[in-house]
């Protein structure tokens, strides 16, 4: 399928089909059809009734697609208010308000302002990382974001292809691909 400029669609479940808006902001790169086909592919079993965070949400199309398959509910923050206000008028439009919990806020500061706080609703059970390429963002955030997590969880990280993150020794590479630009991969959390 021939994808429209300035949009992306929602590839399996429940919104199957439904087009996103990709706002022109300088960095925002939506995952390309193909990627999140076998991301999800990868996640699927994992879905039902997870927690997820999508953590540089862009379009939303991580979080809305684990959502659509069958995740609980969805945190997913976005700092640049165009893009934070397309999200907000998507999930309106899926009627998602009690499903996804959308935040317009810089990803490293909220992570910071996470640090020794309880959550009601228990960790995350999965956590999409797809930042703004050579931004520095990824390596910043994987630092932050281990207290937010469930035993067990799952890191999805997308980035330049030759750009591998660096991980601490808990956590171990599930699965990853890449394309000609981009090197995608899944890591699961020991303990």
């Amino acid at each position: 399928m021939i994808r429209r400029p300035g949009q992306v669609r929602i590839i399996g479940g429940r919104w199957r089909g439904t087009r996103l808006p990709v706002p022109d902001i300088a960095g925002l790169r939506p995952s390309s059809d193909r990627i999140r086909e076998t991301l999800f592919n990868w996640l699927q079993p994992l879905l039902p009734n997870a927690r997820v965070l999508d953590l540089f949400a862009g379009t939303g199309a991580l979080g809305l697609e684990a959502l659509s398959r069958g995740a609980a509910e969805a945190t997913l923050l976005e700092c640049d208010p165009a893009a934070a206000q397309a999200l907000r008028e998507t999930i309106g439009k899926l009627q998602a308000g009690d499903r996804a919990r959308l935040l317009q806020a810089d990803a490293l500061g909220w992570l910071r302002g996470q640090a020794g706080r309880s959550y009601d609703g228990g960790l995350y059970d999965i956590a999409f990382l797809d930042p703004p390429f050579g931004s520095g963002l990824l390596e910043a955030a994987l630092p932050l974001l281990p207290p937010m997590l469930a035993d067990g969880a799952w890191l999805y990280l997308e980035s330049e292809r030759d750009a591998r993150p660096w991980l601490p020794d808990d956590w171990t590479l599930h699965r990853e691909g890449q394309t000609r630009e981009v090197q995608y991969a899944l890591y699961r959390r020991r303990g």
